[in-house]
């Protein structure tokens, strides 16, 4: 089983892309409601990369 294998069977568990791309919104918002202001485009910024690479 390679990296890809274990990703894809990851993402089953959550309830699919949507589910992912949810759960990383939901993280980003908890770290911006615990930082800076002036952070909460880097925190979407990499929310965004994070999305692209699951």
């Amino acid at each position: 089983m390679g990296i890809g294998d274990m990703i894809n069977q990851a993402k089953s568990a959550i309830g699919g892309d949507a589910a992912v791309d949810a759960k990383i919104d939901e993280a980003a918002e908890a770290v911006k409601a615990q930082t800076p202001d002036q952070a909460d485009g880097l925190v979407d910024q990499a929310a965004e990369v994070a999305k692209d690479q699951i």
